[in-house]
């Protein structure tokens, strides 16, 4: 069991099982409501559980963001016809066991850094 959690505490999260490898989400979207860009990893609704209150902002037809309205902490991109949501890697507390296996969007990243961690890149 993996445990998540807003910085405030408001919102928690458990998931069931190993976590999915992450990956680090270089969008403009993800760049903006983080700071910087995201790293998250992909689990499947049916295996977590979230309590609190999470509000929801709907960046587009297909896509929501999650997020503490107490606190403001970003803690997921929910694709809306998908069985898998994403958990910000930053949440959760403790180990987590993965390690990052991968960059995308990489054609709208921040021109202040660089990807000099030698994983692959994906341009969208």
């Amino acid at each position: 069991m993996h445990h998540a959690s807003c910085l405030c505490g408001n919102v928690k999260i458990e998931v069931a099982g190993d976590l999915p490898p992450p990956n680090a989400c270089h969008c403009t979207m993800c760049r903006k409501q983080s700071g910087h860009y995201w790293a998250s990893t992909e689990v499947k609704k049916t295996n977590m559980t979230v309590t609190g209150d999470v509000t929801w902002y709907q960046a587009s037809d297909r896509v929501r963001r999650g997020f503490c309205p107490t606190c403001g902490s970003f803690l997921f991109f929910d694709p809306l016809f998908q069985d898998w949501t994403a958990i910000s890697m930053g949440a959760f507390d403790g180990p987590t066991g993965v390690k990052l296996t991968h960059h995308i969007y990489i054609d709208n990243k921040g021109d202040y850094y660089d990807i000099a961690d030698g994983l692959p890149q994906n341009g969208q």
